[in-house]
């Protein structure tokens, strides 16, 4: 895959209903002749989302891709996920329509620099994002999502220790969540043993602390889902911490959890903290609901490189296989598996 700083993602596809009607048959068609499943993560154009077999996370996404008795997998989200998803099931093809579709998250860590951290902590517990390349994958030793960060710590002292030392990455604002809702930054003397790499996605750190502040002003009897890769996740626990939030009213959720936090409530008021993608699945979950972004520009390019010409031609010509060489992918699937075990 390229820099992501030399990718230019491309134009959003200006399909008219029609065509989008199109498209989804000749997709469903060729989904079906090629034995594919379709997987899409919960960013993906609301046109994509509505011809994937399976909507999800990173973590539902990576069952999936484990459990499929497909021969093809076509994997609608960044190319770290079609990765993972190869890894998971080597015997498949695993396509992704646009190759280029990168992760500013996934970038901020390399190999390279994981041997370099882990030289510095010898004995330490490796615990990264799924939103990492195979190669970090094959360095590490638990992987995990924001779905279930503090499950694997939490799990990680069980086994290990309550002592343990931890290198938790790439995402310093998922670091610091699972620091806080662990009970760490009580704790020093076991705080100074959990340290978190300087990375972040570049979508969700752009949602800021004034973003509540506006938000809040506009819409001052709504709930606030923040997912906790967003930079204002440790401003909103620090709100709450002080009584300036009222603790009901913010939740911090990974994506499947926000969905599930909205359909249960049906006909409530939310402001999202997160892809504004996710608003088409949420809004399909709870019609009635009311739904708010809290940035709106917190648009992801390289999730919307995904279109439905591309994914119609990836299965059409069986183009852009992501395929995990077999070394690196056997010491990958080892954190991935311990992961997906965890829930």
């Amino acid at each position: 895959m390229q820099d992501l700083q030399l990718v230019q993602p491309s134009p959003l596809a200006d399909l008219s209903p029609v065509e989008i009607e199109r498209l989804s048959h000749q997709v469903r068609a060729l989904a079906a002749e090629r034995n594919a499943v379709i997987l899409a993560h919960n960013y993906q154009l609301p046109e994509v989302q509505d011809v994937a077999d399976h909507m999800g996370d990173s973590l539902g996404l990576s069952r999936e891709a484990a459990s499929t008795g497909a021969d093809v997998i076509a994997f609608c989200g960044v190319h770290f996920m079609a990765e993972t998803a190869s890894i998971l099931s080597p015997d498949k093809a695993v396509l992704i329509p646009d190759p280029d579709a990168g992760c500013s998250l996934s970038e901020s860590i390399t190999g390279a620099q994981l041997r370099e951290w882990k030289s510095e902590h010898p004995g330490a517990v490796v615990v990264m994002y799924v939103n990492t390349s195979a190669e970090v994958k094959a360095e590490t030793d638990y992987c995990c999502t924001s779905a279930n960060a503090v499950q694997v710590v939490e799990h990680i002292w069980r086994e290990h220790g309550p002592n343990a030392e931890i290198l938790f990455g790439p995402d310093m604002w998922l670091g610091s969540f699972v620091a806080r809702e662990t009970g760490l930054t009580n704790d020093p003397e076991r705080y100074a043993r959990f340290h978190v790499w300087d990375g972040e996605c570049h979508v969700h750190a752009g949602i800021r602390p004034e973003d509540i502040d506006r938000t809040r002003a506009e819409h001052p009897g709504a709930e606030f889902l923040i997912h906790p890769e967003c930079g204002c996740s440790t401003q909103a626990m620090e709100f709450v911490a002080s009584g300036d939030v009222d603790a009901e009213g913010v939740h911090m959720l990974s994506t499947s959890g926000m969905l599930r936090h909205v359909t249960e409530h049906p006909d409530g008021e939310f402001i999202v903290a997160t892809e504004t993608g996710m608003l088409y699945p949420l809004q399909q979950a709870a019609p009635r609901a009311q739904l708010v972004e809290a940035n709106r520009m917190a648009f992801c390019k390289y999730m919307k490189m995904i279109t439905l010409p591309k994914l119609r031609d990836s299965l059409r010509d069986l183009k852009f296989e992501v395929k995990v060489p077999t070394q690196i992918a056997e010491r990958a699937r080892i954190p991935i598996e311990r992961m997906v075990a965890i829930g």
